[in-house]
């Protein structure tokens, strides 16, 4: 951002102290400098069956990666440009893979392919040149251990930066695009692609009261069913839920539709997504918009669907899930009803019965690409990931 305004810098400081406040009262795991690697896996399932379980899992799906999934040329789903490449080698790495491993170094190299002039890494005239270089960040800086991809996250850190609004285009901290991020670079913000922006500046290095970081808490904020100091959109009170929906942009935007008072209906896999991106932003326990979001999630805990579209994004669902809850610490969940679920071991198991016989996942429900047994399975992998031990 170019320079802080009045309600921009409160805000800066009010993430310097939840920061502060987060650290007393709430352990929370932030991504740590340069590798996700072992981000909130303090803890693992405790049930000898569920660590097996998990272990048969994860050996199927990297198994489906390298021997089905890859081209010779490194890529997964080339069509997709470096996204679902990045992603697939990252679920590698995270799934115990080294960087030299030939299957991972193959995806490396391929992704090298995609890195511009501009710092930015995506694919010739591509509209998702925010998403891409973001996930492709994220893999980077898990492969990054020596150093080898420092300059190229760097160069990346500053071009996602500059396509974060109002980096394009100058408008004022009411706009309710403000601090978001898009597809591409004039694209409207949307909370996805914040949410992986937040994500990759981190995994990039940055501190979570960094400008770019807090600006997108506010839109974070302004995504979320819930009216206060951080969001006066005019859809929170048509359903003050806590949960949080696609984007406050352009007259707004749920994929779970609307209320019949003509507010956004709140869904799972943005809900977590949201709750993920406050705490990464330093955002304490207390705080209304994550006790809001806490509360939402309880009301809603389910592993069979994504809570309010169905089947829809199930797989990216699981993920978001199971980063939310690491970023939580939280060993066990408890629901509204009082049940408290080892969500860790539930995860396990679900995904486990959902896995194909050659290792895969793939999701019925074709929408938003999981008819796409590479990503589905990196989603899947990546989910699981969150349930090992350090």
């Amino acid at each position: 951002m170019r320079r802080l305004r009045p309600v921009f810098a409160r805000m800066v400081l009010n993430g310097m102290l939840g920061a502060a406040f987060a650290m007393a009262c709430w352990t929370l795991v932030a991504p740590p400098t340069g590798s996700l690697a072992r981000e909130g896996q303090a803890s693992a399932p405790t049930d000898r069956g569920s660590r097996d379980q998990l272990n048969r899992s994860v050996a199927k799906g990297v198994g489906y990666l390298i021997g089905k999934g890859q081209a010779p040329d490194g890529s997964f789903t080339r069509d997709a440009g470096p996204a679902v490449t990045s992603l697939c080698v990252m679920a590698l790495l995270r799934s115990g893979r080294s960087v030299d491993d030939p299957a991972v170094d193959r995806g490396l190299k391929y992704l090298a392919t995609f890195v511009r002039e501009d710092g930015g890494i995506y694919a010739e005239g591509s509209y998702y040149q925010n998403y891409e270089t973001c996930v492709t960040m994220m893999c980077l800086a898990e492969a990054n251990g020596d150093g080898r991809y420092a300059e190229t996250i760097r160069r990346a850190d500053h071009f996602v930066k500059n396509v974060q609004w109002d980096k394009t285009e100058e408008i004022e901290e009411s706009d309710f695009r403000f601090g978001g991020a898009g597809y591409g670079t004039h694209a409207r913000p949307d909370l996805s692609n914040t949410s992986f922006l937040i994500d990759a500046l981190r995994s990039a290095g940055n501190a979570e009261t960094d400008e770019s970081i807090q600006a997108a808490l506010l839109f974070v904020s302004r995504s979320q069913n819930l009216e206060g100091p951080h969001n006066a959109t005019p859809f929170a009170a048509k359903n003050p839920d806590g949960g949080f929906y696609y984007t406050p942009a352009a007259g707004g935007q749920s994929q779970a539709g609307t209320t019949d008072a003509g507010g956004l209906r709140s869904y799972a896999s943005m809900t977590y997504a949201g709750l993920k991106s406050m705490i990464y932003a330093g955002v304490g326990p207390d705080d209304p918009r994550v006790r809001a979001a806490v509360e939402w999630t309880r009301k809603n805990y389910d592993l069979k669907t994504n809570p309010g579209i169905g089947t829809a994004g199930l797989y990216y669902y699981y993920h978001t899930f199971a980063k939310a809850l690491a970023a939580m610490k939280v060993d066990t969940f408890e629901d509204a009803k009082g049940e408290r679920h080892d969500w860790r071991a539930e995860l396990i198991a679900e995904l486990a019965r959902r896995q194909r016989a050659d290792g895969s996942w793939i999701n019925e429900n074709s929408r938003w690409m999981e008819g796409d047994a590479n990503l589905v399975t990196a989603y899947s992998l990546l989910a699981l990931s969150y349930c090992r031990n350090p």
